[in-house]
């Protein structure tokens, strides 16, 4: 069990840049191709939707319901819109972490993706605190005084890079110990000791820092926007 980012060849060329096809760009753009699968047929069985809900459009008003109280529990009602993003950004999450059970390389355990995710929560962190707080926003930086000034700023931007690397270093780590057990273990321990601790790696601590990046994310957002 590789832990690197193979390249699968050349995906294509422009002028002296050369853009690889690696097992992450697969894995995300697998994952992202059944998540969009999942929404049109979603979308179509949303106009069979009756008033009494049965069977699948139970679990679809649950799932809504669940991710929408826990973004108005969390940041507010006044971003309650932001859970669309955040229930897309959690099944991705979700469902990059699970791919390893597939033999596929997760999408976060590649940096670029958690720094991706990380960013987008930076930019709504920052959007809604301007918009929302105006000069206050910028007034927040010199607080308690001026020369406080670079630590804030070091503040703000150290949030978004712990999400990413707390994302990315615990689903790498597990590849990594994953990779390790395979290759190092008596030959009688493969066939149980990697099913244990894949129920560990791969579905318990998947679930716990998807979870984690959500309310992290939500929480940050909630803080800057409302200065809490």
């Amino acid at each position: 069990m590789d832990f690197t980012n193979r390249n699968l060849g050349v995906l294509f060329t422009w002028g002296d840049t050369t853009v690889y096809l690696t097992e992450t760009f697969l894995a995300t753009w697998i994952i992202m191709g059944v998540l969009f699968l999942l929404t049109i047929y979603t979308n179509i069985r949303l106009r069979k939707f009756k008033g009494v809900p049965t069977g699948f459009q139970n679990v679809i008003e649950f799932l809504v319901e669940t991710m929408q109280a826990f973004v108005l529990d969390t940041i507010g009602v006044e971003m309650v819109h932001l859970g669309g993003y955040f229930f897309g950004a959690f099944v991705f999450i979700l469902m990059s972490n699970y791919s390893g059970l597939l033999g596929f390389r997760p999408p976060t355990a590649d940096l670029a993706t958690t720094g991706a995710l990380a960013l987008i929560t930076f930019f709504f962190c920052h959007y809604y605190g301007i918009t929302r707080r105006k000069g206050k926003y910028f007034k927040s930086y010199i607080e308690p005084m001026a020369p406080f000034l670079p630590l804030n700023i070091i503040g703000a931007v150290s949030r978004p890079v712990s999400l990413a690397f707390r994302l990315f270093g615990n689903i790498l780590s597990g590849i990594i110990i994953m990779g390790l057990i395979y290759n190092m273990a008596p030959v009688l321990l493969r066939f149980i000791l990697p099913d244990v601790l894949h129920l560990y790696f791969d579905i318990l601590v998947g679930a716990i820092q998807t979870y984690v990046f959500t309310v992290l994310s939500m929480t940050f957002i909630r803080e800057i926007a409302t200065g809490d």
